[in-house]
């Protein structure tokens, strides 16, 4: 008597056996790989150095309990960022470098006190776009603005920033 191998049937047998959760966890661990600098380099702007590892922690651990979904967006890195800001809001004022900066690179010694005074949506819009050369399209769709609403916080955002530090163009 001949069996009948249906797709639903292998798919079972394969998910039985661990084959399929075997494949799932590399493609997540290489998602990881890839997204997680990036996540961090993003999150520290919008939480600072003290809680940017538990952002970037509960956004990854979100993206791996919704690993079906989270897998087939187009900006997951983006979406993630949104998770990992909402899930770490800071209680006090952030801090946006160490006051003993490890291999940071030379800043106007005023820029993070300038940036932390920054209203939020600005602060957030001129660091993913300019620390973290994410494009305006990016940034509008991981803060669920307008592409001219990141324009508008970047440009006020940066003449603030201009101002404070007595730049002049």
């Amino acid at each position: 008597m001949a069996s009948c191998c249906s797709a639903t049937s292998i798919l079972d047998g394969l998910v039985g056996c661990g084959v399929v959760e075997i494949v799932i966890e590399e493609e997540f661990e290489v998602f990881v790989r890839d997204a997680e600098p990036r996540l961090r380099r993003a999150l520290i702007g919008a939480v600072g150095v003290d809680r940017v590892a538990d952002a970037v922690g509960e956004a990854l651990a979100y993206a791996f309990t919704h690993w079906s979904e989270v897998r087939v967006m187009e900006n997951a890195v983006g979406f993630l960022y949104r998770v990992g800001q909402s899930r770490s809001r800071p209680r006090k004022q952030v801090r946006l470098l160490r006051s003993e900066p490890v291999g940071l690179p030379d800043v106007e010694p005023g820029l993070p006190a300038a940036l932390a005074a920054l209203p939020p949506p600005q602060r957030a819009a001129v660091w993913l776009a300019h620390g973290c050369d994410w494009t305006h399209a990016e940034i509008a769709e991981s803060l669920e603005v307008s592409t001219s609403t990141v324009a508008t916080h970047v440009a006020r955002g940066l003449a603030r920033l201009r101002s404070e530090l007595g730049v002049t163009t």
